[in-house]
């Protein structure tokens, strides 16, 4: 059993947010000390370190919270349950990563049209165009009286 500060140490950590983490119901201090402290357990450690994992991997605090609710009671449920919290995450980080390639191929095509010259000021930019405008996605750095 340790206090608060002993727990955010051991888990690399602050206290803070192991107090968010309380707040949010996704941990619960194993008690309090005579003196109101909250007290932890190797259990609170080991739920942290879970949380922390799941986030290493994108989980939002809903699907963590929901993860640790299986968890608690693993015979009440199926591996189906947790299977179906991480399909369904991978097919929002696959839709994201398509919207990630539009993003890329968009930007670099701006990019490359533009003529990067340090000498030119960038009142006629093709980037700061494309922005702006359409109509000047192709043609970098072109001056009125050029």
């Amino acid at each position: 059993m340790f206090q608060i500060g002993e727990l955010a140490k051991r888990c690399g950590v602050t206290a803070d947010t192991l107090r968010f983490y309380e707040k949010n119901k996704l941990i619960a201090p194993a008690g309090r000390s005579d003196s109101g402290y909250r007290i932890y357990s190797e259990e609170n450690q080991k739920q942290v370190s879970f949380i922390l994992k799941a986030k290493e991997l994108g989980l939002s605090l809903d699907e963590i919270r929901e993860l640790l609710e299986i968890k608690l009671e693993a015979t009440e449920h199926s591996c189906a349950e947790v299977k179906a919290i991480t399909t369904a995450k991978l097919v929002v980080i696959d839709e994201k990563i398509k919207e990630l390639g539009r993003i890329r191929t968009a930007l670099k095509k701006i990019n490359d049209a533009c003529c990067g010259h340090v000498d030119d000021d960038a009142s006629h930019c093709s980037i700061l165009g494309a922005f702006a405008s359409e109509e000047h996605e192709d043609s970098c750095c072109q001056h009125d009286n050029i």
